[in-house]
């Protein structure tokens, strides 16, 4: 298997795709332009898309050349909040050469599954500029298919060695979630995907909201490691660290989970 820095090869990636992946792998790659897979019983991928999707991603941003470690990033991030925080931006990455060069490729250092809430923009709060970071944003920070495919686009292909699960306090989604009135249209979608997490706070003593806040972020950090293969291999092979995080929107601090 190739391998870039010790980081698995694009193509490699695609032909263990082909043996049969998961769903949300498919979606992932979305990202490359190529669609048309079977549908019959189980899905097959037939050889001339397999061979399809190799060409479309060979056109995608290179590997990964100088990939940050887990903790590294994860510092980084925190140190980035800090100075947000105290309002001591640098505002990082942000100049017309910078985004010149990220032009040519991306290499974020770090994905975030964060809530869509217009309150929590991920690059403002880390203090981080263009391509620093793969940011997935919908409400209740919720890891459905389609956020893990994202994910699994960031991590397998783009390289980034840090996922953190970004919740934050007072999240009308979670508050939702709570509540046993239907909701209507689509925000029921939303509101099913936190409802697990509920569940495990009811019977706690304490703020329930703000407990559920906390459960909702841990059991979304959960499922992407336990509904996909591709994050769960990386975390084996020290590739890859998922980790929760709580943001005050009221303080503008950052707070990770243990």
């Amino acid at each position: 298997m190739s391998r870039i820095n010790g980081f698995v090869g694009r193509r490699s990636f695609l032909r263990q795709c082909v043996a049969g992946v998961p769903l949300s792998v498919y979606t992932a790659m979305k990202f490359a332009g190529v669609g048309g897979f079977a549908v019959g019983g189980s899905l097959l991928w037939q050889k001339q898309q397999a061979v399809a999707l190799q060409a479309a991603v060979a056109d995608a941003s290179p590997a990964n050349p100088n990939p940050v470690n887990g903790d590294k990033a994860l510092e980084l991030l925190l140190d980035g909040n800090q100075r947000f925080l105290h309002q001591k931006r640098k505002y990082p990455d942000q100049s017309l050469e910078r985004l010149r060069l990220v032009a040519k490729g991306q290499y974020p250092f770090a994905s975030i599954l964060g809530c869509a809430d217009s309150r929590v923009p991920a690059e403002i709060i880390f203090d981080q500029g263009l391509g620093d970071l793969f940011v997935v944003r919908v409400a209740g920070n919720v890891a459905s298919d389609m956020v893990i495919g994202s994910l699994e686009y960031a991590t397998a292909i783009l390289g980034s060695q840090l996922i953190v699960v970004l919740g934050h306090r007072k999240c009308g989604a979670v508050a939702e979630a709570l509540q046993e009135e239907p909701v209507p249209g689509r925000i029921g979608f939303v509101v099913e995907g936190i409802k697990p997490a509920v569940e495990r706070v009811k019977l706690r003593t304490g703020d329930i909201q703000e407990n559920a806040i906390i459960a909702n972020i841990q059991y979304q950090a959960e499922k992407l490691q336990e509904s996909s293969t591709i994050l769960a291999k990386l975390i084996r092979k020290g590739q890859l660290k998922i980790v929760g995080a709580c943001y005050d929107i009221e303080t503008g601090k950052v707070s990770i989970l243990t």
